[in-house]
């Protein structure tokens, strides 16, 4: 019996997919408990559906991520901070301090795990702080440490 999966089922298919399983467990367990659907004209045109609703949906995540890669790009972000002799800071400035400032100065909303500096930055002057914004888009944001 053919059937379009629902959830994935481990050993057996993937979320969307249409295989050809024993008539038993069709009746008895994927459809009983709802992992599966028989494969229908009805829901294989519902499947299609999905997949072009899914596809339009991340087209629009990628261009949303494409357009906030060139806002960020084009901005210099500055923050102050204390700092020592020889331009080194008291402590660094990190992700959760850059992503803090981008939005109150901004009002451009950046998850902190997704900037690529694991050590935060410890020095005064410009650094080029990666961002992953999608996994197609990365976008590079200048941040300008200053003496406080």
């Amino acid at each position: 019996m053919k059937v379009v999966f629902l959830k994935d089922v481990k050993g057996q298919g993937k979320k969307g997919e249409v295989k050809n399983v024993a008539d038993g467990y069709a009746q008895n367990f994927l459809i009983k408990k709802g992992l599966a659907v028989e494969a229908t004209k009805e829901a294989l045109s519902r499947l299609e559906g999905q997949k072009k609703h899914e596809a339009k949906l991340a087209a629009q995540e990628l261009q949303a991520a494409k357009e906030l890669k060139e806002k960020l790009e084009n901005i210099t972000l500055e923050i102050k901070a204390k700092a020592g002799e020889g331009g080194r800071l008291f402590g660094s400035v990190s992700t959760k301090q850059i992503s803090e400032s981008l939005q109150k100065n901004y009002g451009i909303k950046v998850d902190k795990r997704k900037m690529e500096c694991n050590e935060g930055i410890r020095s005064l002057g410009v650094t080029n702080v990666p961002v992953k914004l999608h996994p197609e888009v990365k976008a590079t944001l200048k941040v300008h440490v200053k003496e406080e």
